[in-house]
């Protein structure tokens, strides 16, 4: 029987003890203003909930528990809540923050509410890695296979110079211009002017080593459509120089 009533009375001492009361108040500004949508949180519990457009709040909570005040704007507060303050409205008065400086730029505001200020200032793992990976990748160079031509594709022949630290090399000699040449106006141009298929290189070097202008074509290994232009005239120019004996 006495085991059985010290077991009633301690259930009952325990309930009162972790027994949760409401905690009213009010929160205004300091110019005495009620301030709405001020987030009040018990850190304890972790509950959260907003002033009304009253700026008046009710919140679960026990004696010993701690209040935050947190809103855009204003210095955030925090009040210990006693055993006065479960039996008496907590008025809180938020002060206005500071104005930051026009040239400090934040990315994240701070809003004084640890739970979501470390999510906007410590990105997950995840996002970290990601960033890390990103950057190794883009630090890497192509594999040859990425930057090889498409099949069918044609691409201007470049002959590999040797870097040196005095007269910048051109990127195309007098061979590389030839073959292109040779490719961009196809066989039938050089048949159509009665030259024969084992002369078409030899033709188009004639071409070339008898005065057409080419110093910009093998320095930058490109060809453009009037360099092309001024070469089929070279071509009707000086073929009949090339077939007289």
């Amino acid at each position: 029987m006495k085991i059985k009533l010290l077991f009633v009375l301690f259930t009952v001492l325990f309930i009162n003890i972790q027994a949760q009361d409401y905690i009213f108040g009010k929160v205004t500004s300091e110019d005495n203003n009620e301030i709405s949508d001020v987030t009040v949180i018990n850190i304890r519990t972790d509950e959260r909930i907003s002033t009304n457009r009253d700026g008046h709040f009710m919140i679960s909570g026990r004696a010993g528990d701690e209040l935050r005040f947190v809103k855009n704007g204003y210095e955030r507060a925090n009040r210990k809540i006693n055993k006065e303050n479960i039996s008496a409205p907590v008025n809180v008065t938020l002060m206005r923050s500071a104005t930051l400086i026009a040239e400090v730029e934040l990315k994240k505001e701070i809003t004084g509410d640890l739970k979501i200020d470390s999510k906007n200032l410590n990105p997950p793992r995840k996002v970290q890695k990601l960033k890390s990976d990103l950057a190794v990748y883009m630090k890497r160079k192509s594999a040859p296979s990425v930057l090889a031509p498409r099949a069918g594709e044609f691409v201007q022949p470049v002959t590999k110079g040797v870097f040196s630290l005095g007269k910048v090399k051109n990127k195309w000699d007098d061979m590389d211009l030839l073959n292109y040449l040779q490719n961009a106006l196809g066989t039938e141009f050089f048949e159509d002017l009665k030259i024969e298929k084992a002369q078409i290189q030899h033709f188009i070097l004639y071409i070339l080593r008898t005065g057409f202008e080419r110093k910009n074509i093998l320095k930058y290994g490109y060809v453009t459509e009037a360099d092309l232009n001024r070469f089929k005239n070279a071509v009707l120019n000086r073929i009949s120089a090339y077939k007289t004996p």
